[in-house]
């Protein structure tokens, strides 16, 4: 059973890990050395996959396929809590991530990389925290604050590091996360718009709330494939206009990312990893308090 450490503040440097989660494309297990398949059976249940470990240039890494490697999960069904337990069992300090999304703006184009800052939740069928007081949960209930939604300094270094490959990242965006496994309607699309929504996604709800409160550094390049369905004159999104932009441009995610965790490592996260931990602490509520 993980539990997050509360009580006296340690800020030793810590061993950096990095877990990868990746949607349609980026589920390549070839980015990783000396990689072995691990199987980890959650207090949620199972992981969407096998949980690939191994290294890249040196650093401990995690991969994991968020739909199955065959691609065989919709998203609702995606075991969102099992696959972040897991990631924190297996002690990755950071989880970055990659995502498609719908473009909700004239100025972000299909094939556009966005990191994300804030977002909006529409789905409602997921289980959103571990505190849901079954028999293996941790005690409690958690009032997890989420502002910042995504870790800003790992946020942060994904649009640095892609600068420093010669690629442009959106610094920010809001995104709006659906049920699915359909589309918006253009009612509804318009609606998000006018809400301040700049991305539309299936999957970034409730997996950044449960990497906060699981005490992970999670931040995210998201890839706007399409127009959703707003935008007169467009084609409506589909499939196969989504996975061709996504192919199109999902080796400069796997350079970002390959190259982020290089840079992760290269600074101490100690005090970052400390103030994530002690966020959870601070708004659990139990009889023990």
């Amino acid at each position: 059973m993980i539990r997050i450490k509360c009580g006296d503040s340690n800020l030793d440097p810590m061993p950096i890990k990095i877990g990868i989660i990746g949607g349609s494309g980026l589920d390549d297990p070839d980015i990783l050395e000396n990689r072995k398949e691990t199987h980890i059976t959650t207090p949620f249940g199972e992981t969407s996959d096998a949980l690939i470990e191994g290294e890249i240039a040196g650093v401990k890494c995690v991969l994991l396929a968020r739909h199955g490697r065959k691609h065989d999960i919709m998203p609702t069904n995606v075991n969102y809590r099992a696959n972040i337990w897991a990631m924190r069992n297996l002690n990755c300090t950071h989880v970055i991530v990659s995502t498609a999304c719908g473009s909700l703006r004239e100025d972000i184009r299909p094939g556009d990389l966005i990191a994300p800052h804030d977002f909006i939740d529409r789905t409602t069928k997921r289980a959103q925290t571990f505190y849901d007081g079954s028999e293996n949960s941790p005690r409690g209930v958690c009032h997890l604050p989420v502002f910042p939604a995504f870790n800003d300094r790992t946020r942060k270094l994904l649009i640095s590091t892609a600068s420093e490959l010669g690629y442009t990242v959106r610094d920010g965006g809001t995104v709006v996360a659906i049920e699915g496994p359909r589309y918006s309607s253009r009612a509804e699309s318009n609606m998000y718009r006018q809400w301040g929504g700049d991305l539309v996604n299936m999957t970034i709800c409730p997996e950044v709330v449960l990497a906060k409160e699981a005490g992970l550094l999670y931040a995210s390049i998201a890839m706007a494939t399409d127009y959703d369905c707003w935008r007169i004159g467009c084609e409506s999104v589909n499939v196969e206009e989504v996975l061709k932009t996504f192919a199109e441009n999902v080796v400069k995610i796997k350079k970002i990312l390959t190259k982020a965790v290089e840079n992760i490592a290269k600074e101490d996260w100690s005090e970052e990893i400390e103030s994530a931990n002690q966020c959870v602490c601070k708004n659990t509520m139990s009889a023990d308090m």
